[in-house]
């Protein structure tokens, strides 16, 4: 069975980066290894704070989106509703 994750890693500063994958453990590689350009490499995105796993690709899609369009605060909550201290979960993966 195939899996699909959507996550959200942040920095010190608690810049958020949400994203869709269908391998978790090498796309936090690929962010914590700065790898690839982009957001995630200008802001340093390094520690992975939350994800959701899903069976469907678009479920995933759909949920990434929706959280895309959140407010902030909402994001923060949702983190520290299972992540109240923000540590990095990229070990427990």
């Amino acid at each position: 069975m195939d899996y699909y994750y959507v996550y959200i890693m942040t920095n010190n500063a608690k810049t958020l980066y949400i994203g869709v994958t269908n391998d978790l453990n090498r796309r936090v590689f690929e962010h914590k290894n700065s790898l690839i350009d982009g957001f995630t490499k200008k802001y340093n995105i390094k520690k992975l704070v939350y994800y959701e796993t899903f069976n469907n690709i678009d479920e995933a899609i759909r949920r990434e989106k929706q959280l895309k369009n959140w407010h902030r605060q909402w994001k923060i909550n949702l983190i520290e509703s299972i992540n109240k201290e923000w540590k990095d979960l990229a070990d427990d993966i």
